[in-house]
């Protein structure tokens, strides 16, 4: 009920938008332009942010973390006759959630492919809706692996620290 409540005032923004634009007087066809402008803007900062970190993403910008935590990892396994026992614990269950980080890694990387329309189809709105749609829902997917993977390489962190320490 919402989002269609959403969707129709923004409808209808850009109807005043558009109208203002070409029937509009001055000053409204100049509060148009600019509007205009600035959308322009922030759809061409948005690309640019998406853009950059596909880059990352394509570049191994995660799987140089994972190889990473999977060196201190064996490091820290090699010396476990020397750990407490809660420390090889952790240890286990760090090195369950970075594989199951993998295999989201790998899951979001394969979905990341671009997609071709077929031949003789013509994209229309709803499949360029349905694809924007993907790349929003692939990004948050992104973020979120982000957010955990930070949260992983805290977590081995104080590991290691815990072992050192030992």
């Amino acid at each position: 009920m919402i989002r269609s409540l959403i969707k129709l005032a923004l409808v209808l923004l850009v109807c005043i938008l558009v109208y203002n634009y070409f029937f509009g007087t001055t000053e409204e066809r100049a509060q148009s332009q600019l509007v205009f402008g600035k959308a322009r803007e922030l759809v061409v900062a948005g690309a640019s942010v998406l853009k950059g970190e596909k880059q990352k993403f394509d570049a191994g910008k995660y799987d140089q973390v994972m190889d990473q935590l999977g060196d201190a990892y064996k490091a820290i396994r090699d010396n476990a006759k020397f750990l407490d026992t809660k420390v090889v614990q952790e240890l286990e269950n760090l090195e369950q959630r970075k594989q199951r980080l993998q295999e989201d890694l790998d899951q979001i990387q394969q979905q990341d492919q671009p997609v071709q329309p077929k031949k003789g189809i013509k994209a229309n709105a709803k499949t360029e809706e349905q694809m924007a749609g993907k790349a929003a829902d692939l990004q948050r997917q992104k973020d979120q692996l982000q957010k955990e993977m930070e949260k992983l390489l805290r977590d081995s962190d104080r590991l290691i620290q815990d072992a050192q320490a030992q």
